[in-house]
């Protein structure tokens, strides 16, 4: 089983590695690739080094799956010819998310979905991805009929650049900008570039992203994503509102059973999800449970998760554990 990570020397590349690791993921060549500049660079794995190469030299040496994280364009380009050679990609990038021939998965949600002719998946947005989980179980049970969601998203989202201009900020250097203003101290209302309806890609992911992964396209939702001055992870605010009347022992019921859900809600003993501790963890922690006072069969509720792991690496492999498991690559 030889694995290829595209992109393997950045963020979540390299979280890609670690998370290969820990998981004991069935390899028996790991194959770094990243641009031609970090080629020749090294790369550890379970205490062995493995030598960065460049695309056609991995598309060369025919790994299984390919973990993409190399950016959208990247993918574009690549993703078709690494799957022409026979090779299953899953890409991290918004390339193919809203590709109607391409599956967008959550394993917990859809991967019953996935074939072994599915050559490119596509991996969701990271703070789709942790909301995903949290709301598919209760929209089973009450079917969601309108989301209302504001993030507050870590500086890891960005990349590298974006946690160097944080931490300068913090000691009083000046140094590369990855915002249009400093980050630390503040809190920047606006995440990817801005379309013409006014919300910009990264909210509009989580609309259209949302009603693909889990099949329901009556599902309204709207969304303000926020960056603040963290790492760790993605936190949430969501409301929603349901077609169905809930109780709220039931609710937590349900959140507390399912599977990649850690129920964080004990207010009085002052307990609720904060990415310092879902930093390095693959779960999505919920807590804050309350109902909507001013509307009927409305929730209220805040999710937290590590972004570079169950929001990209983490995902993106068990997606691959499922395709080996069921035999599909």
């Amino acid at each position: 089983m030889k694995v290829a990570v595209v992109g393997a020397t950045g963020l979540v590349g390299t979280k890609m590695i670690q998370v290969l690791e820990e998981r004991n993921f069935p390899i028996t060549e790991l194959i770094p690739v990243a641009s031609e500049k970090s080629v020749g660079k090294e790369v550890s794995y379970k205490g062995k080094k493995f030598k960065v190469v460049g695309m056609q030299t991995a598309i060369d040496m025919k790994p299984a799956i390919a973990l993409f994280s190399a950016g959208g364009s990247t993918s574009l380009e690549w993703a078709p010819k690494f799957a022409a050679a026979g090779i299953t990609v899953i890409d991290n990038s918004s390339a193919w998310r809203m590709d109607p021939t391409k599956k967008l998965v959550v394993p917990e949600i859809n991967a019953d979905t996935l074939t072994a002719s599915d050559k490119v998946i596509a991996n969701p947005n990271c703070s789709t991805i942790q909301m995903v989980v949290a709301l598919n179980p209760l929209h089973k049970k009450y079917k969601i009929t309108r989301i209302v969601v504001s993030t507050y998203q870590s500086v890891t989202g960005t990349g590298v650049k974006a946690v160097d201009q944080m931490m300068n900020e913090r000691k009083g250097i000046k140094g590369e900008m990855a915002y249009a203003y400093p980050i630390d101290m503040n809190a920047i209302p606006h995440i990817d570039v801005f379309t013409d309806n006014g919300y910009t890609k990264e909210e509009m992911k989580m609309v259209n992203e949302t009603k693909k992964i889990m099949g329901d396209d009556s599902i309204r939702l709207t969304a303000t994503t926020v960056r603040i001055p963290v790492m760790g992870g993605h936190s949430e605010s969501v409301n929603v509102e349901f077609e169905n009347e809930f109780e709220m022992n039931d609710v937590r019921h349900i959140l507390g059973n399912e599977p990649g859900v850690i129920l964080v809600d004990d207010v009085k003993n002052l307990k609720y999800p904060m990415p310092m501790d879902a930093h390095d963890k693959d779960e999505v922690f919920v807590g804050r449970l309350r109902r909507d006072e001013t509307q009927p069969k409305t929730l209220n509720m805040w999710i937290v998760s590590d972004n570079l792991r169950k929001g990209a690496a983490t995902n993106a492999i068990q997606i691959a554990e499922y395709l080996v498991k069921k035999k599909l690559v």
